[in-house]
């Protein structure tokens, strides 16, 4: 019972990083702008969110630092592919891989530092109760938030007129423009929202999941994330879902390694990623499905008459 409920636990933790992420990307999505720097953003996010902690001791300040710093970068971003319209793909290549480097240059300080002593959450009388206590009411606060987020996200893009503008800027920018919505800042608005989501992603990986800082620790997870996106066909709760789902792939490796499973670690290592192409293999054998669900001007630039 002890190993569920410890598996249990495991995957909403790892799945947390992946769902906060793949929000803040599926905002970004929906308003038509694919951003392949997840990646980059998530590194310098956990480098600065890791720094705040060590400086200021408050995990707050780790989280908002964290989110400035996504948000800020794809401002950046969105100011290159919205106003200067610039190929969506690769400048999002190029702040994945100027994050990487970034991050690496910005962490040297701090690979060796520790942070204070993490605190350990419980709910009261519901943390005690048999397997489902250690299992769900021990979680960071964030891991509710998150939950909560995605019920919050869906309420809004699909019963609210703020969700189907931006929606309609995802599907048809010019028709939006005609009817006299500013679509540029719409987007911006959508993708530095989306950022920091990531920034937030980010700074949770280095502050509460591990908690430490090495250099290139996101390890894959902001494609991971991008890849849930489509897999999800850019429906927030199957967002959710699907980052508990690669989260409990993840976690099962190690749970596997400590049960004396005769699996090639390496082999172990790859089961996330295998997992990810299998998924998109899948879904790519009905194209009919995608096209419906995946906004129309994804991807593509807007220029206002």
């Amino acid at each position: 019972m002890d190993t569920y409920a410890l598996l249990i636990a495991a995957t909403l933790n790892a799945g947390t990083v992946l769902a906060i992420a793949s929000l803040g990307l599926l905002i970004n999505e929906k308003a038509g702008i694919v951003n392949l720097g997840a990646e980059g953003i998530m590194l310098c996010a956990a480098i600065a969110g890791f720094a705040a902690v060590v400086h200021t001791g408050s995990d707050i300040a780790g989280f908002v630092a964290g989110a400035a710093a996504g948000a800020l970068l794809s401002a950046l971003f969105g100011w290159l592919v919205i106003w200067l319209n610039t190929n969506q793909y690769a400048t999002g290549l190029a702040l994945s891989l100027f994050g990487g480097g970034f991050s690496a240059f910005a962490g040297i300080a701090y690979v060796q530092e520790k942070l204070p002593e993490r605190v350990q959450y419980a709910a009261p009388f519901l943390s005690d109760l048999p397997l489902i206590g250690p299992a769900l009411f021990r979680q960071h606060p964030i891991v509710y938030l998150t939950i909560a987020f995605t019920g919050a996200l869906i309420w809004f893009l699909y019963r609210t007129r703020a969700g189907l503008v931006l929606r309609s800027v995802g599907e048809s920018p010019d028709s939006a423009h005609a009817l006299g919505y500013p679509v540029r800042r719409i987007r911006l608005a959508a993708v530095v929202a989306g950022g920091a989501l990531c920034g937030l992603a980010g700074a949770y990986l280095s502050v509460v999941y591990t908690p430490l800082w090495v250099e290139g620790m996101v390890a894959g997870k902001g494609w991971i994330a991008l890849a849930l996106t489509t897999f999800a066909t850019w429906r927030p709760a199957r967002v959710l879902l699907g980052a508990y789902l690669f989260g409990g792939v993840t976690m099962l490796q190690f749970h596997l390694q400590g049960a004396g499973v005769e699996v090639a670690n390496e082999f172990l290592t790859m089961l996330p990623y295998i997992a990810t192409i299998v998924v998109l293999a899948l879904m790519s054998r009905n194209p009919v499905w995608i096209r419906v669900n995946m906004p129309a001007s994804l991807g593509k630039q807007f220029h206002p008459g």
